[in-house]
């Protein structure tokens, strides 16, 4: 790695290398419990509407007691509703309302809960498609994120992440990407480039920061 490279990835991971399951107040291990909050994260952020009200209808949900499949499951609609009005995400509530009882009672059926049956399965991202409302950005969002725990999975760097990528001047291969940071900072480096490539002002202050 140059020392431009090595300059510009310090300064995305000082900037803006928070993972979204940290924003939202998830301590992501390899157990049932973040993984499955991960997965309603990774479904509320992938709608079309602002990111920092998906994490906040996330920490709402997980704030009303709804942080494992079976609460989600045994809660009613208009608790998910209310929920989800109190983080802001008012104009896809009530179908994500539904869409997550559907998710969360499709888990206890053919995963007894358990995300890691999921990835024990086969293919985790095909795997995630079969939940309600979570398709292709959804099952990207979730491996993103998930790959600092299931080293299996990574690299896992999408199209959006490539684009922040070569928005900053960094390789816009995968692997030689990786490589540029430790594997277990892989989920930061991926949310960082994310940002950024949703964000030219973020972009710009990167690079400013890496002089």
């Amino acid at each position: 790695m140059g020392r431009k490279q090595e300059a510009v990835v310090h300064a995305l991971l000082d900037r803006e290398g928070r993972t979204y399951a940290a924003e939202a107040g998830i301590r992501l291990r390899d157990t049932p419990a973040p993984l499955y909050q991960l997965l309603v994260l990774s479904h509320l952020l992938s709608a079309r509407i602002r990111a920092d009200i998906a994490v906040a209808a996330a920490r709402a949900l997980f704030a009303a007691g709804l942080r494992d499949p079976r609460s989600m499951a045994r809660a009613d609609w208009q608790q998910r509703v209310d929920a989800l009005g109190e983080g802001g995400y008012r104009r896809y509530d009530e179908r994500t309302a539904t869409q997550l009882g559907d998710e969360a009672e499709l888990l206890l059926r053919d995963f007894k809960g358990d995300l890691r049956r999921l990835r024990e399965a086969g293919d985790p991202g095909e795997g995630l498609r079969r939940f309600p409302g979570i398709g292709p950005a959804g099952a990207d969002i979730f491996l993103r994120e998930v790959q600092g725990v299931w080293p299996d999975v990574a690299p896992h760097l999408d199209g959006k992440a490539l684009s922040g990528a070569e928005r900053l001047g960094l390789p816009t291969a995968p692997g030689a990407l990786a490589r540029l940071v430790a594997p277990e900072d892989l989920p930061r480096l991926a949310a960082g480039l994310v940002r950024v490539s949703l964000d030219k002002k973020a972009a710009d202050k990167v690079l400013a920061a890496a002089g």
